[in-house]
């Protein structure tokens, strides 16, 4: 933006720029949490059944290798889904509402919810997977149902952040 008759750009920050990096910022934050949270929640939550197939058809190779994707798939996105934060922290940056209670809440919530999958429903899913790889003794009902539990918990953490972000109180969008 020039400023009158002297040459001089204005020192005021494009606000068309500011609100397009904006857009940018919360479209990558979005994608992101559909692209490598959405993998995780559902294969986390399918791996518990897959194992107790796995044990009740004496496991083979192919209900193991089930088990075995669905805890990559689990690893890999886990690691990919930290790009949401990054990118959910640039946005509200941007958007400034870093001190916003709803926001400091998701905040909360998003740790927990990490805590949960890094250092109860991961390592389980380690454990039960290297019991059916050794074949004995059974994997107990209990350890998937534990599991199952956990992902549960993980899922449900998720969930209330997904809300919100969509209901945002105080949010000037009416929502």
């Amino acid at each position: 933006m020039w400023c009158g008759h002297t040459g001089h750009r204005s020192i005021r920050p494009n606000r068309k720029r500011i609100r397009n990096v904006t857009k940018f910022l919360l479209a990558v934050h979005v994608l992101a949490a559909i692209v490598a949270i959405g993998p995780v929640t559902v294969a986390a939550s399918m791996l518990p059944v897959a194992a107790r197939r796995a044990q009740a058809a004496s496991p083979d190779a192919s209900s193991l290798a089930t088990v075995r994707l669905l805890h990559r798939i689990c690893r890999v996105y886990a690691v990919i889904a930290l790009t949401v934060p990054v990118f959910g922290f640039a946005t509200a940056s941007s958007l400034g509402v870093l001190g916003d209670t709803w926001l400091i809440v998701s905040i909360v919530l998003t740790a927990v919810a990490a805590a949960v999958l890094a250092l109860l429903v991961l390592p389980r899913q380690d454990a039960l997977l290297a019991q059916l790889d050794a074949g004995s003794p059974p994997v107990e009902r209990s350890t998937t149902v534990r599991l199952a539990m956990l992902t549960g918990v993980f899922n449900l953490l998720w969930a209330a952040v997904t809300v919100l972000m969509i209901i945002r109180p105080g949010s000037t969008t009416g929502a």
